[in-house]
């Protein structure tokens, strides 16, 4: 398994909407790392929700729940979306704040490379983060 961190404004797209929708395509990755990354993404990854430029936080867990496929917001063959599905909000939330001090995560890349919007994660950073955020795996 994988683990992975995709990052949304909340007033574009919330961890509340996203569990109201109950599953979404993840879409309007144009970049082409974090375009690799979810071409990447296996069925059963695990994936961290984080809110961008408000509340700088991850707020959720996420899984896979189908693999890449063409992004339906573009005819241009070379992007992709993968479907995603809420798994449970954190007990707290963890911020980027409190994430740049912990030295576990000194590599994470939400931190390394702010502005990718789909970083990997090492199984240890899902540890740390999950630990933070008050989560038994």
């Amino acid at each position: 398994m994988n683990y992975w961190l995709v990052k949304s404004e909340p007033f574009k797209y919330s961890w509340d909407q996203f569990v109201k929708d109950k599953v979404t395509f993840w879409d309007g990755v144009r970049n082409y790392q974090a375009r690799n990354n979810l071409r990447n993404m296996k069925k059963g990854d695990q994936v961290l929700f984080y809110h961008s430029n408000e509340g700088l936080a991850v707020v959720g867990l996420a899984t896979v729940a189908k693999e890449h496929y063409q992004d339906p917001t573009t005819p241009d063959p070379n992007w992709v979306v993968v479907d995603l599905k809420p798994v449970k909000p954190f007990k707290k939330p963890v911020t980027l704040a409190e994430m740049k001090v912990e030295k576990r995560l000194a590599n994470l890349s939400l931190i390394r490379q702010g502005r990718l919007s789909v970083c990997d994660v090492t199984a240890e950073e899902f540890e740390v983060i999950m630990e933070m955020g008050g989560m038994k795996k």
